[in-house]
């Protein structure tokens, strides 16, 4: 099944990674669509591998907790992908998240991350 998994287009894996997201599926989408030795720039810094990714995902749901997400723009050409998304939870909304992938061999293997939240309420 590896095998198939290291096959697929770009298109099929970022479609994964996204429908495995909304369905909060982290562990499932880390072993499946994202290289072990992927490199990750966000705002914060450079971030390596399983570890990186898992640190940014923790602060993300410490940012929007139970954050609904909804994804308004996803292209893919060739072994790049590109996805913009909002979302909102209680007291807190991002309207300007983009993130960037290079997509190879099956695999995440590098990624940008861009967003700002921002106060919604009195929190």
């Amino acid at each position: 099944m590896d095998e198939d998994l290291r096959a697929r287009s770009a298109r099929q894996v970022f479609e994964d990674h996204l429908r495995l997201a909304a369905e909060h599926r982290f562990a499932e989408d880390l072993a499946r669509n994202v290289s072990p030795s992927c490199v990750v720039l966000e705002r914060r810094g450079v971030f390596r591998g399983h570890a990186g990714v898992r640190e940014l995902a923790r602060w993300l749901e410490e940012e929007l907790p139970g954050g609904g997400y909804a994804y308004t723009n996803k292209l893919v050409d060739g072994r790049m992908a590109f996805l913009e998304w909002t979302a909102e939870a209680e007291g807190v909304r991002v309207r300007d998240g983009a993130d960037s992938f290079l997509i190879e061999q099956g695999w995440i293997v590098a990624q940008t991350i861009h967003y700002t939240v921002e106060r919604t309420g009195g929190g």
